[in-house]
């Protein structure tokens, strides 16, 4: 079947924006799939749920969707009723569309679920599900018809996520391009945006563990010292994480509230745009298991163009590295991808927003994944 004739129908995505008020790096996360997705022709339902809605969520939500045109198209689902589109219209665009893009199975109400012609799970966590699922902790993927990942390199000989007997599909982080543009001069910093932590503790599968950010952050802590660049982290970290708190600081990494940053979509995007380049560390999960887990986030600045010096999780399977994107392992690689991007900014400046363009435009993404989804 065409996109031309696919795109003539309605895409519903259900996730969870309410329960994370001022986070916009993950409200951008979503908004690319909607938009990107409303760019191709289809009619978006964004379907969000809680147990019980406070007036700082909804509000929250409420601004995210005005501000990016998409006020009509959203429902918040909790105990006792909706705000947005009412539940029984919920019903009947699910009911409706080609398929529902369940983020991490975020939705769990049945009569929803059972209403979706198709239900696709969009695992953008990969690793943790998949441990869950085989240590029987949880099962997040019941109830769905196909499985796709970021994870890209699942089911290949060296990645060690279980594939859990399902047939998964892999896809790129889309980012919309027009929401992301091109910028002029850049900024002095390095810079990201993200948790120590996570909502998931380390998992111990097969006699490993496979932790989070905090324990590969630690193994670079002393990279600014070692280079002639500036370090900036919009940092969401506990103030009791005293120890790491300290080395941070001691090491010349210059802390700002996430909450500046990350409290409005526009500042999150400009602050992402003002910068000079990502400094990226995934978290050991992706590492460990050779995931070929890329940021949602990343790829925001590579569309910038802004560089990114990412931490590998087996990413030169995947794409172009060394002009733009540059991955490393080691401290001292991570020393060298830095001292590069600064000889020749304007060369990987100018790749960077190549390869957003080659790899994660919402176009070329969101059609291969709805072409195989929908087929």
């Amino acid at each position: 079947m065409s996109l031309i004739r696919l795109s003539q129908g309605a895409v519903t995505v259900s996730g969870a924006i309410a329960q994370k008020p001022a986070v916009s790096g993950h409200a951008w996360m979503l908004l690319q799939y909607l938009l990107g997705l409303r760019k191709l022709g289809f009619d978006v339902l964004f379907v969000d749920q809680l147990t019980n809605a406070s007036p700082k969520e909804i509000a929250w939500l409420e601004s995210v969707m005005s501000q990016t045109g998409l006020d009509q198209s959203w429902s918040l689902l909790f105990e006792g009723g909706s705000i947005g589109l009412p539940r029984g219209r919920v019903i009947e665009r699910v009911r409706s569309s080609l398929f529902l893009l369940n983020v991490m199975g975020f939705l769990k109400d049945e009569e929803i679920l059972t209403a979706a012609h198709r239900r696709v799970f969009l695992d953008i966590d990969p690793g943790f599900g998949q441990m869950w699922h085989e240590l029987g902790l949880a099962d997040v993927f019941a109830g769905h018809d196909h499985f796709v990942t970021i994870g890209e390199n699942i089911g290949k000989p060296r990645c060690r996520i279980p594939t859990c007997g399902l047939n998964w599909l892999t896809t790129r982080q889309p980012v919309v391009l027009d929401e992301w543009p091109l910028q002029g001069p850049s900024g002095t910093s390095f810079t990201s945006v993200g948790r120590w932590r996570s909502d998931y503790a380390p998992v111990v599968y097969e006699g490993q563990t496979f932790g989070l950010r905090v324990h590969e952050f630690r193994k670079f802590m002393t990279l600014p010292r070692l280079v002639n660049e500036t370090f900036e982290l919009a940092l969401d970290i506990d103030s009791g994480e005293t120890p790491d708190l300290a080395l941070l600081k001691l090491n010349g990494w210059r802390l700002v509230p996430p909450e500046e940053v990350a409290g409005d979509l526009g500042v999150y995007r400009s602050y992402l745009q003002a910068s000079m380049a990502e400094f990226l560390v995934a978290k050991n999960m992706y590492v460990d298991t050779r995931s070929g887990w890329f940021s949602d986030r990343s790829a925001c600045y590579l569309a910038s163009g802004r560089p990114v010096v990412a931490q590998d999780t087996g990413l030169a399977e995947l794409y172009p590295i060394g002009e733009g994107l540059v991955a490393y392992q080691t401290l001292d690689e991570a020393v060298a991808a830095v001292n590069d991007i600064g000889r020749d900014y304007r060369r990987h400046a100018r790749r960077a927003r190549e390869i957003a363009d080659e790899f994660f435009n919402s176009d070329k993404v969101l059609t291969r994944l709805v072409e195989a989804v929908a087929d």
